[in-house]
């Protein structure tokens, strides 16, 4: 008789927890959409935090990384999704690791994560994304087949971003592409700069208001300027 009702116990103290943690998790899917609603990031973050302490997905947790990723808080997304190659991971979860590895200046790292996702789905972008990092990491053949790559199948209507001025400001990807391939140009062969300048005034042709480009130009010119002085020396 004591076992049965020490049973009986059990079982309503269960189905009282049960009943109590279902009621957060409808709370705290409430909450979150609440805060996107009123574009709370914070907000955000702290429902799908509980809801991925409550009811565990990896779903949840895949958001919740790209929350951070797109809040500029790139090692709480790694915290939250690992930085490993993960054959099972999500193309999102991909995306962030390559992503955030990239803005916290891990080249080789962020790189095998976007030949993963380039493996999955090619495209222009990952090309150039991948041609960066392999001139960072020294690479340059690898780079140069991702740039003709990117410079043969960018369309006219695919831009890409730059931060380096207070004001970002976009160019067309297949001026991006040429300015990629000036920098390769130069760090094979770094008595032609020649070659590489030839480069980036294909980009500037496309873009003329490529600062970014505008810069490296200048550079070069300037290390041509150096060179030509020390052979008259």
């Amino acid at each position: 008789m004591k076992k049965t009702v020490l049973l009986l116990l059990l079982l309503v103290g269960f189905s009282g927890i049960s009943q109590t943690n279902n009621a957060l998790v409808e709370h705290y899917k409430a909450y979150y959409k609440e805060m996107r609603l009123q574009g709370d990031v914070n907000g955000v973050i702290g429902a799908l935090t509980h809801l991925n302490v409550l009811s565990p997905s990896k779903e949840r947790r895949d958001t919740l990384a790209f929350v951070y990723m797109n809040n500029g808080q790139h090692m709480q997304a790694l915290n939250t999704i690992g930085v490993e190659k993960n054959a099972d991971d999500s193309d999102l979860a991909v995306q962030i690791k390559a992503f955030s590895l990239k803005s916290l200046n891990q080249p080789k790292r962020a790189l095998e994560h976007f030949e993963e996702l380039n493996s999955r789905n090619p495209s222009p972008y990952l090309a150039y994304e991948m041609a960066d990092l392999k001139i960072q990491t020294g690479d340059m053949s690898g780079a140069t087949t991702n740039i003709e790559y990117g410079i043969a199948n960018a369309t006219d209507e695919m831009k890409y971003a730059f931060y380096e001025r207070q004001q970002p400001y976009e160019v067309p990807l297949k001026a991006a592409f040429y300015h990629l391939k000036g920098l390769a140009d130069f760090n094979k062969d770094k008595e032609n700069i020649d070659a590489a300048i030839a480069s980036i005034d294909e980009a500037l042709k496309i873009a003329p208001n490529f600062n970014l480009a505008s810069l490296s130009k200048q550079a070069l010119e300037s290390r041509k300027k150096e060179a030509t002085a020390e052979t008259k020396n």
